[in-house]
């Protein structure tokens, strides 16, 4: 499980340690509290028994105050997840082949040019080398995923490490393609809108009080337009800097706040409903619940702990919610299909081939095609969507630039047409 701080834990007089924690009960509701337990996954299994999905943990330090947070998931900082799909698929493709798992760890620590990735490898092997088992010695490090844990730890229980790694590994790979995907479809009008900000910016400070000094001499009314520059331009001393600290400001809470449960019930079902990108945006977060499900359950996890992990991995708070509903279905006996038959966000079809899943037994199958073809779909769309924002972007900055040129020289304009 992720943890932020290597500071060493708060312990009680009996060897335990405690955990503050934020789950959601059964009923999905927010529940906050404290317990003591002895480690980081006996936390998680005693909030399981108790009916509750850990969000985070957070484990108490000695004196300072500092706290430690467990990610969930992709949720938090770690290794880039190119790195870890290429780490997993090395320690999958030489366990297969009959490589004893310690001497694979140790092969790959010693391949890998990431430092902190070869630090975390050695770590594991003097681990493993102790007796702990490989699930657990990763445990023990905060930038790994606990989907990763989760998968490996079953493999180990059921004698077939080698098949969760290759499972980790896909899971890994598709999730840095999904990842690729998507930033490629944001980059082009992010690139765009910067352009003309710092154009829009630049004309204010150099090219407009050139103009200014020649109107004045014209003694004559500016038109709104050029005056509305004329006031902008004057006004940069301090619009400038304000929106330089205001953009620093707006990216410090968005920061501090992204990952808040307020902030994410606020802000996540907007996303999927922004025009053009909301459609891009659902299909990512079915995909990825898709992926993870088929994955882990193809990998031995149990369904209800597949459930918990995948909500909190799918980066929407949307889908955490439904997932949630989905694994208390699940719980009481009920369908994963009827919960998400009433999620507008789920696509029938989805739901009707995970219910042929579940009356032929095979739902991660069912799940990895749906995921199959989401991944298509994404890339078609994202495709569509840059060929349909590349002109939309040049309407724009030329619109822009263009308008404030035009803006400029009606006073000119104005001048020689009384001449005239």
């Amino acid at each position: 499980m992720a943890t932020t701080a290597a500071a060493a834990p708060a312990k009680t007089s009996t060897g335990q340690k405690t955990f503050d924690y934020r789950a959601r009960s059964r009923a999905g509701k927010l529940v906050k509290g404290n317990i003591e337990v002895a480690s980081e996954s006996a936390a998680v299994a005693k909030l399981t028994a108790m009916g509750l999905a850990p969000i985070t943990l957070v484990e108490r330090q000695p004196g300072t105050g500092l706290n430690r947070e467990i990610n969930l998931g992709f949720l938090g900082p770690g290794f880039k997840i190119n790195d870890l799909a290429v780490m997993t698929r090395q320690l999958a493709t030489m366990t297969a082949s009959g490589l004893a798992l310690l001497r694979a760890v140790t092969v790959v620590a010693d391949q890998t040019e990431n430092t902190k990735l070869k630090a975390m490898l050695q770590d594991v092997g003097r681990e493993i080398e102790t007796g702990t088992s490989f699930s657990e010695a990763l445990a023990k490090h905060r930038d790994i995923p606990l989907i990763m844990v989760s998968m490996l730890r079953a493999g180990e229980a059921g004698g077939f490490l080698d098949i969760a790694l290759a499972a980790v590994a896909t899971t890994f790979e598709k999730e840095a393609k999904l990842r690729a995907t998507v930033k490629s479809a944001m980059t082009y009008p992010v690139v765009v809108l910067m352009i003309a900000l710092l154009a829009v910016v630049g004309m204010l400070l150099f090219i407009v009080p050139i103009f200014k000094d020649m109107f004045e001499g014209m003694g004559s009314q500016l038109p709104a337009p050029t005056q509305l520059l004329v006031n902008l331009s004057n006004n940069m001393v301090w619009i400038l800097p304000l929106g330089v600290v205001g953009a620093i400001a707006a990216a410090a809470f968005y920061r501090a706040q992204k990952n808040q449960d307020w902030f994410r019930r606020l802000t996540h079902p907007l996303l999927l409903r922004v025009p053009i990108f909301g459609p891009l945006m659902t299909k990512v977060a079915v995909s990825r619940f898709a992926r993870n499900l088929s994955n882990m359950t193809s990998a031995g996890v149990p369904l209800l702990k597949a459930l918990q992990i995948v909500g909190a991995a799918s980066g929407n708070w949307v889908i955490e919610q439904t997932a949630n509903r989905v694994a208390e279905s699940v719980r009481v006996g009920g369908s994963m299909a009827g919960p998400l038959a009433e999620e507008k966000h789920f696509p029938s079809m989805v739901v009707q081939m995970i219910a042929v899943g579940e009356e032929s037994g095979s739902v991660d199958t069912m799940l990895g095609r749906v995921a199959d073809f989401y991944d298509e779909e994404i890339d078609a769309t994202a495709a569509a969507l840059t060929s349909l924002i590349e002109p939309i972007m040049i309407v724009i900055l030329g619109g822009v630039v263009g308008g404030m040129v035009v803006a400029l020289y009606m006073p000119i304009f104005s001048i020689a047409s009384a001449v005239h």
